[in-house]
């Protein structure tokens, strides 16, 4: 009989497996990610979780899964020999790119090497106008020996983008046709189905690595199946997307694109599903692991979404507005910002003799000095050693054992003494560092999009989020933190609440008031049939099927759009002149300003989102954790431990509890250690648990 639902989200250390039963109590475990084969250390964890529990593989119900596997081809390279098809004239538009820049000034940058190479960059000879209207037809005969030209170099897979073919997509079909005649199993990917949306650099980026990743995707999937299969596991497997909903493996095979950061989305997605079950309207998470921090925000129950992304960029070292390191893939996905601050991000020296942080990180191999496996440059993990905060005898219960002498002695000689500081104080100097280089994580999802920080409270989560939540909570004003159970598996656990998604677009340029609303009528729904018709062949009956409407504008004249949620109902003038009204409204909010009643608005992409329901699905009451390193200090035995606070209130005797603990509110200093994360409590603050076993801190 299924009785749990399971999460499961695979890092590049740990694979973290969340178990949720029908009665809300929750089994969890990390092990080892296994790189050569990701599939293996989760068929592992779920034999760990049955021979603990007396479950079996007939127990699950539904596997929901976020994995870096897409994202890890792009970012080592090692994705498919891939080749592109284009127009004449717009072969090294990939390579072109646009003119954005990461870091100005900087004449030694250098764009990142371009997925295809430019000998498998082929061209036909045709053109069709930004109207649709066919100027140059395709010659068959010529795109035929193109086509054969890129098989003979031995291509792996095949994207396919024309210029304007969103307007008519008439040649890209042929050219489909001619590869599905001449290579029938070629993973091939084309720009009108991928994405038939005007700017030609994203639409070939958005086509070039839903192809490049097409084969890993595809054989990482079928080999989990085999691998559960043999375990006897028949569950099915859904995956995590970038926008934050699920896909089948068999959709997310054809358009891998949208697993690209599945990953960081569930952790959103979990703290979207618990800021509604408490009552909080405004959130921002904050998710810090071993090598990057990460932000988001959750407003009146929902995450926001960019349009469009980049991936193989590294982190941000300033604002938001830098883009242009990495490659772009124009779908939606959940708005987080990431900076390179983690456990793992290395301390060190600068040439003008100041401390900085990261963004470089000592990974899990060598990993941080207190780890004791040869690493030799001071962390960030190291610096809470020192300061107290971390358990040397307690990090994933016990099962990782440090080493905190060997942490002392290297940061001492090479940060402390050059800079003639105590060992304290330059180690508190370190984490300050690193939380103000976090602290830009979340201005860049607040500030910058017109947000007052002080108006949210702070949803901290990761194996290092709890720790840093109360000061950087504290530096932007915000006075209440959450921190979830499982912080550190909590990522697996937001993949238990999240619907199935499919999300659809087509560019529209009309200008809204001149608009003919049977038009835009007609092509909205024939978005919204494919959302159905998508949805229903997966299962979902009618009245589990939710369509949402959205809608890209700018200013006539204006390069980039804004994004605004369409409401439901008929679309007539009314509804066009709300639109526009709404757009006004974001871009102020936005951007400070908003221009003159005269000014037209441009409709650029209609869009609509399918979503599968779930029905049953509800956060417990109160969410229950087994299987997680039990703690056994008995009542009254608390220990303490020595922990530094800065320069004014120093070392301090501060209680370490457990969770539990904190069922009657406690003042701080104190620390709460778990299985999975530790929390921290300053002088001050007092934390209790609420009806769902959050730890609240109020500052």
């Amino acid at each position: 009989m299924t009785t749990h639902h399971v999460g499961v989200d695979i890092g590049g250390t740990f694979t973290d497996i969340v178990l949720l039963g029908r009665d809300g109590r929750i089994l969890v475990k990390k092990i080892s990610s296994s790189v050569d084969n990701y599939a293996r250390a989760i068929v592992a964890g779920f034999g760990e979780v049955f021979r603990e529990s007396g479950l079996d593989g007939k127990s699950i119900a539904e596997i929901r899964h976020g994995t870096t596997v897409a994202s890890n081809a792009i970012l080592e390279r090692k994705g498919a020999r891939t080749g592109l098809i284009t127009t004449k004239g717009f072969r090294d538009v990939l390579e072109i790119r646009t003119l954005r820049m990461p870091r100005l000034y900087d004449i030694a940058w250098e764009k990142p090497p371009p997925l295809v190479e430019r000998y498998l960059r082929q061209v036909v000879d045709e053109r069709v106008d930004a109207q649709g209207r066919i100027q140059t037809a395709l010659d068959a005969a010529a795109a035929e020996r193109v086509v054969d030209g890129l098989l003979a170099e031995g291509v792996e897979a095949l994207a396919v983008c024309l210029i304007n073919a969103f307007a008519n997509p008439r040649h890209e079909r042929k050219l489909k046709e001619i590869i599905r005649r001449k290579a029938p199993a070629l993973p091939l990917s084309i720009s009108t189905d991928v994405l038939p949306e005007i700017k030609e650099y994203e639409r070939t980026s958005t086509t070039v690595i839903n192809a490049y990743v097409m084969p890993i995707v595809s054989t990482y999937l079928r080999q989990l199946r085999r691998d559960l299969d043999a375990g006897a596991i028949a569950a099915p497997v859904l995956l995590m997307q970038s926008n934050g909903g699920l896909t089948t493996a068999e959709a997310a095979e054809q358009r891998p694109m949208h697993i690209i950061e599945s990953g960081p989305a569930g952790g959103v997605v979990g703290a979207q599903a618990l800021a509604r079950a408490i009552g909080l309207k405004r959130v921002i998470t904050f998710d810090m692991g071993g090598t990057t921090a990460k932000a988001s925000l959750v407003e009146d129950g929902e995450y926001t979404r960019a349009p469009e992304f980049q991936v193989g960029g590294g982190v941000i070292t300033s604002s938001r507005l830098l883009t242009g390191a990495g490659y772009m893939l124009k779908v939606p996905a959940i708005d987080l910002a990431e900076v390179g601050a983690g456990g793992g991000s290395i301390v060190r020296i600068d040439s003008g003799g100041s401390l900085t942080v990261g963004p470089d990180s000592a990974g899990a191999l060598p990993g941080p000095l207190c780890y004791d496996l040869g690493g030799t440059e001071p962390t960030i993990t190291d610096a809470n050693v020192i300061l107290g905060y971390l358990n040397p005898d307690h990090l994933v219960g016990g099962a990782v054992k440090l080493n905190p002498a060997r942490a002392r002695a290297i940061f001492e000689d090479k940060i402390a003494k050059p800079l003639g500081l105590e060992l304290a104080h330059a180690a508190y100097g370190a984490h300050s560092i690193a939380a103000s280089n976090m602290i830009r994580a979340i201005k860049a999802v607040s500030t910058e999009r017109g947000r007052d920080a002080r108006q949210y409270a702070l949803f901290a989560f990761g194996g290092n989020g709890p720790l840093f939540a109360a000061g950087m909570a504290r530096e932007l004003g915000i006075k209440r933190i959450v921190v979830p159970p499982c912080p550190g598996l909590f990522s697996s656990f937001g993949l238990l609440y999240a619907d199935v998604e499919h999300h659809y677009s087509r560019t529209l340029r009309r200008l809204l008031r001149q608009a003919d609303a049977r038009e835009i009528r007609a092509q909205w729904q024939a978005l919204s049939d494919m959302a159905r018709t998508q949805l229903s062949a997966e299962g979902f009956k009618s009245r589990d099927q939710r369509v949402r409407r959205s809608a890209a504008l700018h200013y006539q004249g204006q390069t980039y759009e804004l994004t605004v949620p369409v409401p439901d109902g008929p679309i007539n003038a009314a509804l066009l002149r709300q639109i526009e009204e709404a757009f006004g409204r974001e871009h102020e909010r936005t951007y400070g300003h908003r221009a003159g009643p005269d000014e037209p608005v441009e409709l650029v992409t209609i869009q609509v989102v399918g979503q599968g329901i779930r029905r049953g699905r509800r956060v417990p009451d109160r969410i229950v954790i087994d299987g997680a390193a039990p703690d056994r200090t008995a009542p009254g035995k608390r220990p303490t431990r020595r922990a530094y606070f800065g320069t004014k209130l120093g070392w301090r005797a501060t209680p370490v509890l457990g969770r539990a603990d904190l069922a009657k509110a406690v003042k701080g200093p104190a620390i709460v250690e778990e299985y999975d994360a530790t929390c921290v409590i300053p002088p001050g603050a007092k934390a209790r648990l609420d009806r769902h076993g959050n730890i609240v801190i109020d500052l």
